[in-house]
């Protein structure tokens, strides 16, 4: 009869330490590295070269017809059926003076002055406020002081068009003075961003309309052929667009 061999009994069956083993630490750190998955194959779309063609051609299109028509359509101009007429104090003399023509004959009860600290439009020695300043114009120009109302900015280091639309809400109420719509008068490309940040701050009142302003050398040469209005149009454009997709950086629009 033959005997099974049994296997030579080893330290670890007898619950002895295992033996050293000679494996190297670093491949194994390298194995589980590699589990953790930390990357995965995927698909990605790319256009072909029909599809580069029609994005590239909207974007010229975009950019020629923004070249051609961008100061017209940032220069808005939608009137409310308004009975307050709010004139942004920075827009100048001579555009206070059409603002005066626009109060007389638009069938307006109250005119509002707003605005911050000036910043040169003026022509002033000490900086002051707009607001005051706009006011003591529009009363030497025949506006009567009981339908004048002047509304002050206190703060406009930042976000200087909501602050002044935060203080023509803020004089309207403490004036009693309860509009059934408001029109802006500002100067002409500001208008379209001063009509979305007014109808931010009045979202729950009245309708907001937008007057922009331009001057007549506006309407007979292209903005290109000036450095001023080039600046301008980039700036506004570039103002409208983070007030209108970013809300200009606020946390919240509302005036109190």
């Amino acid at each position: 009869m033959e005997t099974e061999k049994v296997p030579p009994r080893t330290v670890n069956d007898i619950g002895g330490a295992p033996p050293m083993q000679g494996t190297p630490l670093a491949p194994q750190i390298f194995k589980w590295t590699l589990r953790l998955r930390l990357f995965r194959r995927a698909t990605v779309w790319c256009p072909t070269w029909i599809g580069w063609s029609t994005i590239i051609a909207l974007a010229v299109t975009l950019a020629t017809s923004w070249f051609n028509y961008g100061e017209s359509i940032l220069s808005l101009t939608h009137r409310a059926p308004a009975d307050v007429l709010v004139v942004e104090g920075w827009v100048g003399r001579q555009c206070i003076r059409a603002a005066v023509d626009e109060f007389e004959h638009g069938g307006y009860r109250y005119i509002v002055a707003s605005g911050g600290l000036t910043s040169g439009r003026w022509g002033e020695d000490e900086p002051t406020s707009y607001a005051v300043m706009a006011g003591r114009e529009l009363m030497r120009l025949g506006i009567p002081k009981e339908r004048l109302v002047v509304a002050t900015a206190e703060n406009t280091e930042t976000h200087r068009t909501f602050e002044s639309a935060v203080a023509v809400w803020r004089a309207l109420q403490n004036a009693g003075v309860k509009p059934k719509a408001i029109n802006v008068f500002t100067f002409g490309p500001h208008a379209r961003r001063s009509a979305l940040v007014f109808a931010k701050v009045n979202r729950n009142g009245h309708e907001i309309g937008v007057i922009g302003w331009l001057p007549t050398d506006y309407k007979t040469e292209p903005w290109w052929r000036s450095s001023e209005r080039s600046r301008e149009l980039l700036e506004e454009t570039l103002g409208y667009l983070y007030e209108l997709l970013f809300n200009s950086g606020r946390a919240s629009n509302k005036p109190i």
